[in-house]
């Protein structure tokens, strides 16, 4: 059996897999990732990638392949609608438009196929040589001890066996971890007893049918028999070829059911169609009770998984990734502190839990109450009534999704907080809260002048005050960049004279020099102990 060591085992090479192995060789870590397809799976899947997705892909330097692999160009549109009853009733809004919360986040968003995804990180690990990629190799099982771990890869082909050791392992091996079940995490699981189809299909003709959604690239019908399940349309391109999931009656199989029937249904009028592919899963939302469990990680689908509602799912992966990264990478550099990477599952799961509650659960929740009290058919006017006003507030919505870490051990948050998905978004710099971009005097956006390790910003600060956190830094052997600005323009937005922004681009202290005692504020900040 050979052997062969890096500092971090990653098991499982997709999308959320491949990010962190980019974030980690950008700080500097080596590690080895296990992939058992030797290609990604081309079922379009985690089509949705937010603009704060986008930030990571501009970070990890692989934003510009990803945009240049997207089938839907930005001038054609990437929003949403929603339609009662069928595509081509007389009822439909816009949903979740996420270009409404595009002011806060430092990057456009985007839309493409997860399998287009993975290729584009894919080719960006082959540029970093402190990645090994294992393709072909499937992860059998792993043990920790003090010093490290070790994981057994097996090599689908040809049956060869390799031992791997690092000083940590992160399982972003999917809903059926291995890494998840053999450090014994346990779920929390929420059974919908509903099986749910995916289709990927072609048609000629639905893109005249569907005229009237001009700019739409996604599409959910509510139809009262399904008590607030979707039956959800996605382009995959500006062409012919679309997905498709929704619920569909236990026992259905690719033989047994007529899925063209059923998709006219739901449009509202026959088309033509062609399928490429019929799958199927059981709709449940799952979360592990734990992050971590040692030296043992979990990420994405591993640690989270619930139906494709909204786009959650895969960006709240990179979303992981880029939480884990730097934690890692700080301890693994000798900078992070003893409560750093417990902070991981401590931010990040809570996050996940409200996200599957106020957002996923709710959305289903909402629509089946409205459903169960509402039928144009019995009661027109009192239906359209209350249509106009879901119509107000599917815009609202989306400002509404703002994953945050109030309550962190190492960010100076606010008193009672919570560190979770519900919030609001805003230009005031608050700890715990992802920064927004400003513009600098200098004519640059503050992001573009971000560190690769600690950022703090000092807005009409005096150098006394500065040169305290560059030397409690130093102490702590956390990098630090400085930005000096003036207290002035889009910088007077942050609402606070000095801001310390973490390496993932969240707030980890916001406030005024005045009792700023820049000690323990990068002391806690680094995991080394609470302010």
């Amino acid at each position: 059996m050979n052997d062969q060591q890096a500092q971090v085992i990653i098991v499982g090479g997709g999308p959320v897999g491949m990010g962190l192995a980019i974030d980690l060789a950008q700080r500097g870590v080596s590690s080895i990732v296990t992939e058992r397809h030797a290609q990604p799976q081309p079922i379009p899947k985690g089509q949705n990638l937010t603009q704060r997705t986008m930030e990571h892909f501009w970070f990890w330097g692989v934003e510009e392949d990803v945009r240049a692999a997207a089938p839907i160009p930005l001038e054609f549109g990437i929003g949403g609608a929603t339609a009662y009853g069928s595509l081509l009733s007389e009822y439909n809004y816009d949903w979740y438009q996420r270009a409404l919360v595009r002011p806060f986040y430092f990057r456009d968003n985007e839309r493409l196929p997860q399998y287009a995804t993975e290729a584009a990180l894919r080719r960006r690990a082959a540029q970093l040589p402190a990645i090994k990629v294992l393709y072909g190799y499937s992860a059998e099982e792993f043990t920790q001890d003090d010093t490290g771990v070790s994981v057994r890869a097996l090599a689908r082909e040809s049956g060869a066996m390799l031992n791997l050791r690092g000083q940590y392992v992160v399982g972003c091996d999917g809903a059926r971890s291995m890494v998840r079940e053999l450090a014994g995490i346990t779920q929390t699981r929420n059974d919908q007893d509903m099986l749910m189809a995916l289709l990927v299909f072609s048609s000629d003709a639905l893109n005249t049918l569907l005229a009237r959604y001009k700019g739409k690239s996604f599409l959910n019908v509510l139809h009262p028999d399904l008590q607030g399940y979707w039956q959800f349309f996605g382009r995959v391109d500006t062409g012919s070829t679309w997905f498709f999931h929704s619920p569909v009656p236990i026992g259905t199989k690719a033989d047994n059911f007529d899925f063209h029937k059923y998709l006219e249904g739901i449009v509202g009028a026959p088309f033509d169609c062609e399928f490429q592919h019929i799958g199927f899963w059981d709709l449940r939302i799952a979360c592990a009770d734990t992050y971590r469990m040692r030296r043992a990680f979990i990420a994405g689908d591993a640690a989270h998984s619930h139906p494709p509602y909204g786009g959650f799912g895969i960006n709240t992966g990179f979303e992981d990734a880029r939480n884990l990264g730097w934690k890692l990478a700080a301890s693994l550099n000798g900078w992070g502190g003893p409560r750093l990477l417990d902070t991981y599952s401590e931010e990040r799961q809570p996050v996940f839990v409200s996200t599957a509650r106020d957002f996923i659960a709710n959305y289903i929740e909402d629509d089946r109450a409205f459903l169960n009290k509402y039928n144009p058919q019995i009661d027109k006017s009192a239906f359209e009534r209350a249509w106009e006003e879901r119509s107000k507030g599917a815009s609202a919505q989306i400002n509404t999704f703002e994953p945050h870490y109030e309550c962190s051990h190492i960010v100076a948050g606010p008193e009672g907080g919570a560190c979770s998905a519900l919030g609001d978004h805003s230009y005031e710099a608050r700890a715990g809260h992802h920064l927004a971009p400003r513009i600098l005097s200098c004519g640059a956006n503050v992001y573009e002048l971000l560190g690769d390790g600690f950022t703090l910003l000092a807005f009409d600060v005096g150098s006394e005050c500065v040169e305290a956190f560059v030397a409690a830094a130093r102490s702590s052997g956390a990098p630090l960049k400085v930005v000096a600005d003036k207290r002035a323009g889009e910088c007077a937005d942050y609402g606070h004279g000095l801001v310390l922004v973490r390496p993932d681009h969240f707030v980890a202290f916001a406030g005024e020099p005045a009792g700023a005692n820049a000690d323990a504020i990068m002391a806690q900040a680094v995991g080394l102990q609470a302010v």
